[in-house]
């Protein structure tokens, strides 16, 4: 008699894995759906971010033209050998000037006579004048050179007058220095109380025994320009012509150097060629993001966007409705949207019209303002059509987060079915074997009976 048999079930059932193949295969669908989306939306965020960094760029070169534009640029030619430097600032005149450098502003410098080393030279006090400013200073008993050094730093904080010492061959000598040029910095001392010993420190022109030797006279600096003289307490003459700073260097009177003041355009013209690069960095970005192959029928993550077209539109109307005045200047726009700039043009159309380029690129500019405002209506913070994109996707991102969390719960549930499902099945088939073991017993006894009987 054939046996029953269930193949395969019962207590040898893998209930784990059939359970997590069949959540998988009702699971795939949902999640291939949000994957999917998810991975288009940040494809699409990605280009975005790429798209406003071009034109945060191009925003970032507008606005450095227009600076340069509307705030002329000046420079300062000076003749060899001098004398002297010459700087220009935004504010001063351009034109020609003879300068005469008559002297240099020195600062003072006073030295003592010969102590021997580490030898006390006395105690009181030092009263120092430096210019406006006035010092007393304690001198202890017994002190050196070297501790009169100290405590004149000490007094001053380094301003108006330091101290030094110089150990020469005769011996040792105080050295103060004036820290401000000229008669401005001009140095005294005197001494009190004490011992007496501090009278070997005293310089006091016009008061009587100077025991301190002027080693560099308080000189201003004297200089002429055009003729007209000029006193300073310093060697940087910032105030002579309006905008115009003189360093003197060397004193060489009865020379004349000349000076040109020359509008500077090299900023100006750096600053176009970065707008030039940064709109062609940003016309490419533009096409790269919305781009279509026809060959592997490939779209780029915003293929067909309106927002895209829109702002390349934008770009090419504000340059194509002043394409004349640009092209006079220098720039040109290629069929593809590259701009270009031919430099001789532009240096041409500068010394025709050196306000050429502010009308166009200047903060009140045709062009520069219009293009100023585009991008800034795409990229502001707060109301950009950028922001205002990138926003709408992360909420949608987010939707999509909530939604994986939503499935993965449901499919959690799901598995809990199944496997309490498969579980009572295996109890059931396992019960099944052990009666379908029983049967097969039973039978077999009862066949084994009828055959002994028959013999």
């Amino acid at each position: 008699m054939a046996t029953i048999s269930f193949s395969g079930l019962g207590s040898g059932l893998d209930i784990n894995t059939l359970t997590s193949q069949l959540v998988a295969a009702e699971r795939a669908p949902a999640e291939n759906r949000i994957n999917n989306a998810a991975a288009k939306i940040n494809s699409q965020l990605s280009a975005l971010g790429t798209v406003k960094s071009a034109l945060d760029n191009l925003h970032a070169a507008i606005g450095k033209l227009a600076t340069s534009s509307d705030t002329p640029a000046f420079k300062a030619t000076v003749q060899d050998k001098a004398g002297f430097t010459a700087s220009a600032a935004g504010d001063v005149a351009a034109g020609r000037y003879q300068v005469e450098v008559l002297s240099l502003a020195n600062t003072h410098k006073l030295g003592s006579a010969a102590f021997a080393k580490d030898a006390a030279v006395g105690h009181g006090t030092l009263q120092i004048s430096a210019g406006s400013s006035s010092y007393e200073v304690a001198i202890a008993e017994g002190a050196t050179l070297a501790d009169i050094a100290k405590a004149i730093n000490t007094a001053s904080g380094g301003k108006g007058v330091t101290a030094s010492v110089v150990n020469a061959d005769a011996g040792q000598h105080l050295v103060l220095n004036a820290t401000t040029a000229g008669s401005a910095g001009m140095l005294t001392v005197t001494a009190s109380g004490g011992d007496g010993g501090l009278a070997a420190l005293v310089y006091e022109p016009g008061g009587g025994a100077n025991t301190l030797q002027e080693t560099v006279a308080a000189t201003d600096a004297q200089v002429k320009v055009d003729g007209f003289l000029r006193t300073a307490d310093s060697n940087t003459v910032a105030d002579l012509v309006p905008g115009l700073t003189l360093n003197l260097t060397a004193a060489k009177p009865g020379e004349a150097f000349t000076v040109n003041v020359g509008t500077d355009n090299s900023a100006l013209k750096a600053n176009l060629q970065s707008l030039v690069s940064m709109y062609n960095a940003a016309n490419s970005v533009l096409r790269g993001v919305s781009a279509y192959d026809p060959e592997t029928r490939r779209a780029s993550a915003l293929t067909g966007d309106s927002m895209v077209r829109g702002l390349q539109q934008q770009l090419r109307s504000a340059l194509g409705e002043h394409s004349f005045e640009l092209r006079a200047m220098g720039l040109t726009v290629a069929t593809d949207g590259t701009l270009s700039l031919e430099t001789s043009k532009l240096d041409s159309a500068l010394a025709t019209d050196p306000d050429s380029v502010r009308k166009l690129f200047g903060a009140e500019g045709t062009v520069g303002s219009r293009l100023a405002t585009q991008i800034n209506g795409a990229i502001d913070a707060s109301t950009g059509t950028l922001t205002q994109r990138t926003g709408s996707l992360n909420r949608r991102m987010g939707d999509l987060s909530d939604q994986m969390d939503a499935l993965n719960r449901r499919m959690e549930a799901v598995q809990t079915r199944y496997m309490a499902q498969f579980t009572a099945m295996d109890t059931l088939m396992a019960q099944m074997q052990s009666t379908s073991s029983y049967l097969t017993q039973q039978l077999s006894s009862l066949q084994s009976l009828t055959n002994n009987s028959n013999k």
